[in-house]
C-alpha cells in the first residue's frame, strides 16, 4: 500500500478546503495528522476483529477517515473522536449486511456441490517450531483467546466492548457511535464482559 489513510485522509482535506489563510489550513491539517495517526492502528485493529479480514478492514478504515475529514473536517477536534467511531461503526455494520448476503449465496451453491473437498486440518495447526519465552508464549495465548472470544459475541456486544473498553468513550459516546440508548450500551457492555470472564477463563485479567 502506497499511502496510510491519515495520508489519503489529510490530502483529501486538503483539497475540500476553502480559501483561507495558510496558516490556519496548516493547523488544521496537522491536526488532523495528529488524530488520524493516533487512531488508525486502533480503528484497524477494532474492524479486523470485526471482518476477520486486514483487507476489508483497512478498506473500512480509510473509507471512515475520509468521510471524516470530507464532511467533519471543520468540527472542533474534540467531536472528531465520537464522529469517527460513529463512521466506521456504520461502515461496519454495512459490511456485515453485505457479508451475510454473501454467505447465504454460498451456503446456497455449497449445499449443490457434491464433490467439495474438505480442507486438511493439519493446515490450521499454528507453527510451534520457533521458540519463545514463558512470558511471550502466555502474551501471545491470551491475546489469540481474546481474539477468539470477542469474534463469538453478538455484533452489538462485540461493539459496546471495544468502544468502551479498548476506545474508553463513555456510555453517550458510545450510544452515539452504535445508534442505540444510553441504556442499550450498558446491557450490551454487561453481557460482552460476562461473556468474555466465561470465555477466557485464566486469560481474563
Amino acid at each position: 500500500m502506497s499511502a496510510t489513510g491519515s495520508e489519503l485522509a489529510s490530502l483529501e482535506f486538503s483539497r475540500g478546503l476553502c480559501l483561507g489563510g495558510r496558516s490556519a489550513i496548516l493547523n488544521r491539517n496537522q491536526a488532523l495528522d495528529r488524530f488520524l495517526a493516533g487512531v488508525e492502528r486502533r480503528a484497524f485493529r477494532m474492524a479486523q476483529v470485526a471482518t476477520g479480514d486486514a483487507d476489508e478492514a483497512m478498506d473500512l478504515v480509510q473509507d471512515a477517515m475520509l468521510k471524516l475529514v470530507q464532511q467533519y473536517g471543520e468540527r472542533k477536534e474534540v467531536e472528531w473522536g465520537p464522529l469517527f467511531h460513529t463512521i466506521l461503526q456504520s461502515r461496519i455494520r454495512d459490511w456485515y449486511r453485505r457479508a451475510k448476503v454473501r454467505n447465504r449465496w454460498r451456503a446456497w451453491f455449497s449445499r449443490r456441490e457434491d464433490d467439495t473437498e474438505q480442507d486438511d486440518p493439519l493446515e490450521s495447526v499454528a507453527d510451534t517450531g520457533s521458540l519463545l519465552s514463558d512470558e511471550q508464549l502466555a502474551q501471545k495465548r491470551a491475546l489469540a483467546a481474546l481474539d477468539q472470544a470477542l469474534r463469538t459475541l453478538p455484533f452489538r456486544q462485540q461493539q459496546a466492548f471495544i468502544l468502551r473498553a479498548w476506545e474508553e468513550l463513555d456510555v453517550a459516546q458510545t450510544a452515539t457511535a452504535m445508534r442505540c440508548s444510553e441504556g442499550s450500551v450498558k446491557t450490551h457492555y454487561f453481557r460482552a464482559v460476562r461473556a468474555l470472564r466465561q470465555l477466557l477463563g485464566e486469560h481474563w485479567p
